[in-house]
């Protein structure tokens, strides 16, 4: 998994009726975009995440064209 800063982080939930959870990218720790990534939430909260098979990323320049 590698991500740029700016890229959306979509953490789907593993709980039926739960729903997932979204973060904005804001810093890279890892080399070539590869995790831990510092992340803050839609709520706020800022935590470093290293991406589970539960995550997936939304690059920003696709998120921009939608």
């Amino acid at each position: 998994m590698q991500a740029t800063i700016g890229d959306r982080l979509h953490v789907h939930s593993r709980a039926v009726g739960q729903t997932g959870q979204l973060a904005e990218v804001i810093e890279i720790h890892g080399e070539n975009g590869a995790p831990p990534y510092l992340v803050r939430y839609e709520n706020g909260h800022e935590a470093l995440v290293f991406p589970g098979p539960d995550c997936t990323i939304e690059h920003a320049k696709h998120a921009q064209q939608s």
